[in-house]
């Protein structure tokens, strides 16, 4: 390792440390506690907590430990969290960052996740890092599409305790091909394998010196098929979408989102709308409802028996559901767009959905591809919106074109999960 390397991993570690002594200096304020239900406070009071100490509860049982950033990326690991525990009994824990991944997971039934812990991962500093895994001790660990931690993996490797990067995209604004890469690029080595989802990624990879590089499918075509083929009831969003072509906004992610979506809800007031924030809280719910025109209702208002005839836009007030709720739907706008953090396109094509989202799209395979087929569409302003959606309104010739080639586009992206998990399992 060369000296710039080891004076970047040198201010790396600085900064971390210094990151972890102010949320331990927070924690013990009661920081943000006039905002209960800020992601600020939730991330600060999971670090506090210690999520190490947590940790070790599996006995002897063989412990898989998979790492996502968010739910969304969970969603790409449950169909292999899912093989590996049938198939070859590893007791799983789930480690995340955001406090949405956490508490959706930790909502779910066991038997719906496949997961026997849920942890907030401590930050990467040295000292943390050693201590979470010593008290984990993992016989495999799963990190998913760009979590790369330098200290984890290099505790990994230090205890030769295999590490596999999965549905890895690799674009041009990556840490790992950037003039400071350097680092990462180490890091990167520590994976046993590092399976991405396009050549340009492989190729960008090998040619940074990294030969532990292969193309692979993504397991999340797998699990969002899995969910639309299981049937789903709700009643009250079957009253709602009763007789109407139904416009779903999956994943409001922050104000731009919003802006586009309610725009299109006041421009088209003789559609329906579902809006699904990414994240629920009395603020985010407020904005979406004084955002829209039209008469607006909270999912957690509604019944069974509510008369939704003059109702325009539904709100759902709760986490989890969006990939079950995109099968009564026409039409679909993912939110994350205008972040580097787009969400999953895949759970609205699957049902065969034409979907738009926002410009960042460097992350992700999928947008790209879809926008190739006709069947996505990349939008930067409200009036891109209201212009993609009026081509599509009442046009029944285009989608059900899209509906063909999304459902045959779909089919041939499936079958992943078999070939993800016999590479991991390969000694």
């Amino acid at each position: 390792m060369n000296v710039v390397i080891i004076a970047m991993n040198c201010i790396y570690d600085a900064i971390l440390n210094l990151l972890d002594w102010a949320i331990q200096k927070a924690g013990s304020m009661n920081f943000v506690s006039s905002r209960p239900e800020s992601k600020l406070r939730k991330f600060v009071l999971g670090q506090k907590a210690g999520a190490y100490s947590l940790a070790g509860r599996s006995g002897s049982r063989k412990v898989l430990w998979v790492h996502a950033s968010s739910f969304g990326e969970f969603n790409i690991a449950r169909p292999l969290i899912v093989k590996l525990k049938e198939d070859y009994g590893y007791y799983i824990v789930m480690t995340f960052f955001s406090p949405t991944g956490y508490e959706a997971v930790r909502k779910m039934s066991k038997d719906a996740s496949r997961v026997d812990e849920v942890l907030y991962l401590p930050l990467d500093t040295p000292k943390r890092s050693r201590e979470f895994i010593e008290a984990l001790r993992p016989e495999r660990c799963l990190f998913m599409v760009s979590e790369i931690w330098i200290n984890y993996l290099r505790q990994l490797k230090r205890r030769r305790i295999p590490a596999y990067l999965v549905s890895a995209k690799i674009s041009r604004k990556s840490a790992a091909v950037r003039w400071y890469g350097a680092p990462f690029r180490e890091a990167l080595k520590c994976f046993s394998k590092i399976m991405v989802l396009d050549a340009a990624s492989e190729a960008s990879l090998r040619g940074k010196g990294l030969d532990n590089v292969l193309m692979s499918g993504d397991p999340l075509f797998d699990n969002a098929l899995s969910v639309a083929e299981t049937s789903y009831s709700n009643r009250i969003i079957e009253a709602f979408c009763s007789g109407a072509d139904v416009f779903i906004a999956g994943s409001v992610s922050d104000r731009k989102d919003l802006r586009l979506v309610s725009f299109l809800a006041n421009a088209h007031r003789d559609r329906k709308f579902i809006f699904v924030p990414h994240a629920v809280s009395e603020e985010i719910l407020n904005e979406m409802i004084a955002s829209v025109d039209g008469v607006c209702m909270l999912y957690s208002e509604c019944s069974e028996d509510t008369d939704f005839s003059g109702v325009q836009v539904l709100v759902i007030d709760f986490l989890g559901a969006l990939s079950r709720i995109y099968r009564f739907c026409r039409y679909a706008y993912v939110g994350g767009g205008f972040t580097p953090y787009l969400h999953s396109v895949i759970e609205a094509t699957v049902y065969g959905l034409p979907v738009a989202f926002g410009p960042e799209i460097d992350r992700k395979h999928t947008p790209q591809e879809l926008v190739n087929l006709g069947i996505g569409c990349v939008v930067r302003s409200e009036k891109e919106l209201d212009a993609w959606f009026r081509s599509l309104k009442d046009n029944e010739k285009e989608l059900e074109r899209i509906k063909s080639v999304a459902a045959d586009y779909a089919k041939r992206n499936s079958g992943a999960t078999e070939q993800v998990v016999r590479l991991i399992m390969e000694r």
